[in-house]
């Protein structure tokens, strides 16, 4: 099988922001062709994670999302913050946002979260037994409102389609899947 893999030629920086950066890059494909621009989304890499309290509810936060003008069921997740360790982010996230401090935590998977024009990865985890021990720390534009689910009530906002952020559908497969709580 031919090598599939695009050579880069050159890149310039269309705008380069705290949250996301825009490249263009000039490249030839295996077969000699050349892509003038191809615009590739600089990201930082992510953490997403379902947490399960020791009440063995699940954890999810409901915000404004601006971009989609909606108010979105979420899980717990955000950026890794420099040479952040995924996990250590995981642990981060969860205590910011929730309150909950969980000690069992194991990766679930790492996906891509769209591979065409973004160069980042998320990291899923499956985080048990949380117990409430603060209050929330958000960042200046967070505003999150903390329900406890039950794990009946998350698979039926599933399938009502009623979480619609699609890498924490994807954690949740994962995490229900690995629970076996999918048939």
């Amino acid at each position: 099988m031919a090598d599939l893999a695009w050579k880069i030629l050159s890149s310039n920086y269309v705008h380069r922001g705290p949250w996301a950066t825009l490249r263009a890059d000039r490249c030839e494909m295996p077969d000699g062709k050349i892509v003038p621009e191809y615009f590739v989304l600089e990201y930082p890499n992510w953490v997403n994670t379902v947490a399960i309290t020791e009440d063995n509810t699940v954890l999810m936060v409901k915000q404004y999302r601006h971009a989609a003008g909606i108010v979105s069921t979420e899980i717990p997740g955000g950026v890794i913050d420099g040479n952040e360790l995924p996990l250590d982010a995981a642990k981060r996230e969860l205590l910011e946002e929730t309150g909950y401090q969980f000690d069992d935590i194991e990766l679930l998977a790492t996906v891509h979260p769209n591979p065409a024009t973004a160069n980042n990865v998320t990291y899923l985890y499956l985080a048990k037994g949380g117990r409430k021990v603060s209050d929330q720390n958000l960042d200046e534009h967070e505003e999150l409102i903390v329900e406890q689910l039950t794990i009946a009530e998350v698979k039926q906002l599933l399938l009502d389609n009623k979480i619609t952020q699609s890498l924490h559908c994807t954690c949740l497969f994962y995490a229900l899947m690995k629970m076996g709580e999918l048939s």
